[in-house]
């Protein structure tokens, strides 16, 4: 179920825009954050940048 807030905020999206800059800088992060997500799931991860890529000895 939709909570009453987001009503209010449609409609004050409805009366007053968000910019065109705006809009084009929201398109593109969600641009980059899907091509991200698209490389690491078809191409894969590099071992250097995980997290867990080493073992400490001890």
């Amino acid at each position: 179920m939709i909570n009453p807030r987001h009503f209010l905020r449609m409609s004050r999206w409805a009366r007053n825009p968000p910019s065109e800059k705006r809009v084009k800088l929201v398109i593109t992060i969600v641009l980059i954050c899907a091509l991200i997500f698209l490389i690491e799931r078809y191409i894969g991860w590099p071992g250097a940048l995980a997290t867990n890529s080493f073992k400490l000895r001890g």
